[in-house]
C-alpha cells in the first residue's frame, strides 16, 4: 500500500515511536521463534527445563544475530531491517538426529560443523546474485508471500484444521476487525497511526479479547522471570549422518536467505548486490554456529517481517535493530515472551493475513515491469505451480526418500529453484530477442 517510504532505511524515528515500531516486528516475529524449539522439545520428548533452555536461547540469540544483522560488524550483516529467527527448514534434520543415539548434543554438533556451508557459501554470493534476474526475483518473492499465506489462514481462524475451534464465526470476526483496523489505519492513518498501524489493530484485538476472556495466562504463570543462557547445555557430537543431513538444509536455506533478502531489498527500495547478500549469508551462517554454541537450532531471515515493512513504509534498520534488543530482554526474561505468546491466534492472523499478502503483492509488481514473453510466462507459472503444490499438499513427498524431502520440503525452496533452473535452460523468446 505504501509505495514511498515513511521512514527509509538510515532513518531514525525518536525512541518512543522507535520503540511501538519495533515491537509490530516482534509481534510478527515471536511466534515463528518458538515454534521450532517447541516443535523440537515437543517431539522429542524432551524434559521441560531442557525445551525451555532451547526457547530462550533462540529468542536471546536471535536477538544478537538480528542487531548484528541490521548494523553490521565489518563484513558481517546485510545493514538493512531484516529479523533473524529459528528456520523450520531444519526440523526434519534435527528430528532425524534427535531420534538416533546422539539426541540432542548431535543436533548441537550437526548444526556446528554444517554452518561451515552456510559461511563458505556466502563467499560465493556475488555470483549467485547474477542468477537472480527480475522474472526469477519476481517470482521467488510471490512464492515466498503464498506460502506464508496457509499459516495466516489458520491463525486467521483460531488454531490447526481439525481442532475444535477452527474457524468459529467468533473467531473469524475477531481476525476481520483486526484485519479491518490495520487496512484503514494505513489507508487513512497519519503519522504514527499510519506506521504503528499493526501494533495498534493487534493491541485493540487484544483488549477485545481480554473483555471477551479469551487470553489464556497459562504461560505466564509457567515463566520464569530471569534466566541466564546456558552455552553448550546438551554438549556437542557430530554424527557424520546427521551433518550431511544438516548441510543439506543449509544449501536450501541459502537459496531461501537469498530470496527473503531480494524481497527485502525490493520492500526497502534498495538495490542487493552480491555485497548485500554475501554479508547477509555469512551473517546467518554465523549465527547459526553461535546458535548451536548457545544450545539452540540453526537460523535464517524472516520472511514475514518483509510483509511489515512493505505494509507500513517503515525500513529503518535501526527501528529493527532495536527489535534486536527486545528478543535479547524476552530471553533474559522469558515472562515477557510469554506475555506475547498470550495474544489470541485470530488477533495475530487478522494483521498477518493481510502482511504476507503484501508480499505477493510486491512480488506482482516486480513481474509487472518483465516483458510479457512466453519463456517468462513458463518460469512464473511451472515454478509457482509446484511451489504451491508442496506448500498446500506436504504429504506429495511422503513416499519420496528423506533427502529428497529434506531439499524440497519447502515451496519457497521448489519454486525458486524451478525458477533459477527454468531461466538457463529455457532459450530466449526468437521475438524477444529480435526486438532487443
Amino acid at each position: 500500500m505504501h509505495n514511498n517510504l515513511l521512514y527509509s532505511v538510515e532513518d531514525n524515528p525518536p525512541f518512543g515511536l522507535s520503540l511501538l515500531l519495533a515491537a509490530q516486528h516482534l509481534l510478527a516475529a515471536l511466534g515463528g521463534i518458538i515454534a521450532v524449539p517447541l516443535v523440537i522439545g515437543g517431539v522429542l520428548k524432551l524434559p521441560t527445563e531442557d525445551t525451555i533452555t532451547l526457547v530462550n536461547s533462540a529468542l536471546l540469540i536471535s536477538g544478537v544475530v538480528t542487531i548484528i544483522q541490521c548494523r553490521g560488524i565489518g563484513p558481517i550483516g546485510i545493514r538493512l531491517p531484516s529479523v533473524m529467527g529459528t528456520s523450520f527448514t531444519f526440523v526434519a534434520a534435527a528430528l532425524a538426529i534427535g531420534f538416533g543415539e546422539h539426541g540432542v548434543s548431535g543436533i548441537m554438533g550437526a548444526s556446528l560443523i554444517g554452518s561451515l556451508v552456510m559461511i563458505i557459501g556466502s563467499f560465493f554470493m556475488p555470483y549467485i546474485r547474477k542468477l537472480f534476474p527480475p522474472v526469477v526475483t519476481g517470482t521467488v518473492v510471490m512464492m515466498i508471500g503464498l506460502s506464508l499465506i496457509p499459516v495466516a489462514v489458520d491463525w486467521f481462524a483460531g488454531g490447526q484444521r481439525g481442532d475444535v475451534n477452527y474457524a468459529k464465526p467468533e473467531n473469524l470476526l475477531m481476525a476481520t476487525f483486526v484485519l479491518v483496523l490495520v487496512v484503514a489505519l494505513v489507508q487513512w492513518g497519519k503519522g504514527i497511526f499510519s506506521a504503528a498501524a499493526i501494533v495498534i489493530g493487534m493491541m485493540a484485538g487484544y483488549v477485545v479479547a481480554l473483555c471477551l476472556g479469551w487470553v489464556n495466562f497459562e504461560s505466564l504463570h509457567q515463566a520464569q522471570t530471569f534466566a541466564l543462557p546456558q552455552p553448550l547445555h546438551f554438549g556437542l557430537s557430530f554424527p557424520i549422518a546427521g551433518i550431511i543431513g544438516m548441510s543439506i538444509a543449509y544449501l536450501v536455506t541459502i537459496v531461501e536467505s537469498s530470496g527473503n533478502f531480494l524481497a527485502l531489498g525490493n520492500a526497502t527500495k534498495t538495490e542487493i548486490t552480491g555485497q548485500h547478500l554475501r554479508s547477509g549469508v555469512l551473517c546467518d551462517g554465523l549465527g547459526s554456529a553461535l546458535a548451536a554454541i548457545m544450545s539452540t537450532t540453526p537460523f535464517s531471515s524472516f520472511s514475514q517481517n518483509i510483509g511489515v515493512i512493505s505494509l507500513t513504509g517503515v525500513a529503518s534498520r535501526h527501528v529493527v535493530a532495536l527489535t534486536g534488543g527486545l528478543l535479547v530482554l524476552a530471553g533474559l526474561f522469558p515472562i515477557f515472551g510469554a506475555l506475547i505468546v498470550s495474544i489470541p491466534l485470530p488477533v495475530l492472523g487478522g494483521a498477518g493475513l493481510m502482511m504476507f499478502a503484501m508480499i505477493i503483492s510486491a512480488g506482482i509488481q516486480m513481474l509487472d515491469n518483465i516483458e510479457r514473453s512466453r519463456r517468462n510466462g513458463l518460469i512464473i507459472a511451472i515454478s509457482i505451480g509446484c511451489g504451491l503444490a508442496v506448500t498446500t499438499r506436504p504429504e506429495l513427498l511422503a513416499q519420496l526418500p528423506e533427502f529428497v524431502k529434506e531439499i524440497l520440503g519447502s515451496g519457497i525452496t521448489v519454486g525458486s529453484l524451478l525458477a533459477l533452473i527454468l531461466n538457463l535452460i529455457l532459450p530466449e523468446d526468437k521475438k524477444a530477442t529480435a526486438s532487443e
